[in-house]
């Protein structure tokens, strides 16, 4: 039977002060935690003096007026809640938070399976991460041109007027106007009708000025007015402009031209009785008209402008445009991380659930999507953390007069502080309440990595 050996007492130098005298093995841990703190301490002094430092002078300088001097208390963050512009860019965070990331993940995750039956899977999945690559001060700039408004300068616009237009046809003459005193009045729906009214077996001109005579359509010939039967009002709309000058206000000239393919009324106690297009001369009848009075006139529409497309970046639509541009950016990272998830998932369960008669949406929806559960929200949270961070996209995509419809919380923080607010104080607050937005969220990233690490 073996007992228990006490151990040695500590060794004591010959003074006798009772310091442990130092063993190899205790200098060889001393040298490593010194070792330790050499390679940390650098870290630390970085991470307090660009982390640590900016969130506790942003804390305390939130309790203090715009100049810093004077103590306000909690006035900054009431104000904060008061502010109209600070509930906007809560609001639109809240609209990013709850949109962005779940598109994303959705789309990442619909992508990382289809790309897995795609033959040529890595290609496909570096054109779509390809767009992480460029900065979004480039995309920025991409989509903001993209977006224009212009049809000659927005790609997206130039597509949409270019599929409205197939559909629908333009009208030819936007600029037309009828001259003053010549016998036609617009109306307050853009329309042009006839001062007076006419009889059947009446012939009339209606002169038009406003059409440059290059734009008029290639077919158009002399204007010329038809004659008119006992149960007819005939006419002919015309460019009353004489190319060189000269010519007679109101009255066809023989070196003016009709407009052709416009329409033309008779009205008839507030209903449209008869309805003409005019021809290459501009020349129309208006037949089968019953004895009396009638006011002719020319629909709104062969005025209407042409359409310029949709208002991308407008109030309206200004803050989903710009989470557009950031999908576009993101769907890639979403699809090559949960693309690692589900290539690491047993093959077997999903084979198993194939053999035993499952499709594929029931595979999908009750193997894959159960399996990859962790990683899509690894994925989400990240996503919401990044986008409580958005500013760039935010400040170049949106114009000048819709920047406060679009922005949120980041760029609200930079526009009070230093983009002409100049109340740092203020600025600070908001800095402080971002801060605790994201807080929630990077804890519990931080939980769930290390409970996957043990």
């Amino acid at each position: 039977m073996s007992t228990a050996t006490a151990p040695p007492p500590p060794r004591v130098d010959a003074a006798g002060d009772g310091r442990r005298d130092s063993s190899p093995r205790a200098r060889a841990r001393r040298r490593r935690r010194v070792a330790a703190v050499t390679f940390v301490l650098p870290a630390l002094l970085l991470l307090g003096a660009l982390v640590v430092y900016p969130v506790l002078f942003s804390v305390g300088r939130s309790f203090f007026d715009a100049s810093g001097t004077r103590f306000v208390g909690g006035d900054n963050y009431a104000e904060m809640f008061r502010d109209p512009a600070t509930l906007t860019a809560i609001r639109n965070s809240a609209v990013w938070v709850v949109v962005a990331p779940t598109l994303l993940t959705g789309l990442g995750l619909i992508l990382a399976v289809l790309v897995e039956k795609v033959r040529w899977a890595t290609a496909f999945k570096l054109l779509l991460f390809m767009p992480m690559a460029v900065s979004f001060l480039a995309a920025g700039i991409i989509f903001r041109l993209a977006y224009e408004e212009d049809p000659d300068k927005g790609v997206l616009n130039a597509a949409v007027v270019g599929v409205h237009d197939a559909f629908q046809d333009a009208s030819s003459y936007p600029t037309a106007r009828a001259r003053e005193d010549q016998g036609l009045d617009r109306g307050q729906d853009g329309s042009y009708g006839t001062s007076r009214t006419v009889s059947p077996g009446q012939s009339i001109a209606l002169g038009f000025v406003g059409v440059p005579p290059k734009e008029l359509p290639a077919g158009a010939e002399p204007a010329a007015a038809g004659k008119a039967g006992p149960q007819d009002v005939a006419g002919a709309v015309y460019l009353d402009f004489t190319p060189g000058g000269g010519g007679r206000p109101g009255a066809i000239d023989t070196a003016e031209r009709g407009l052709p393919d416009m329409t033309v009324q008779a009205v008839r106690d507030g209903r449209t009785v008869a309805t003409a297009t005019t021809a290459a001369d501009g020349s129309f009848r208006l037949t089968g008209l019953e004895p009396g009075a009638y006011t002719v006139r020319l629909p709104a529409e062969n005025f209407a402008p042409p359409y310029e497309g949709v208002s991308w970046l407008g109030p309206a639509l200004v803050t989903p445009a710009i989470i557009g541009a950031y999908l576009w950016i993101w769907t890639g990272f979403a699809m090559v991380l949960i693309g690692a998830g589900l290539s690491s998932l047993p093959r077997d369960a999903l084979e198993a659930a194939r053999m035993d008669g499952a499709n594929e949406w029931q595979v999908f929806r009750r193997i894959t999507v159960p399996l990859l559960a962790p990683v899509l929200t690894v994925v989400f949270v990240t996503l919401v953390i990044n986008v409580m961070k958005v500013f760039d996209l935010i400040y170049i995509i949106a114009p000048g007069p819709v920047q406060e419809d679009a922005t949120v919380l980041a760029t609200q923080m930079w526009l009070v502080s230093f983009g002409g607010g100049n109340d740092q104080g203020l600025g600070s607050a908001l800095g402080v309440l971002l801060l605790l937005l994201v807080i929630p969220a990077m804890v519990f990233n931080v939980r769930r990595f290390r409970r996957s690490q043990s």
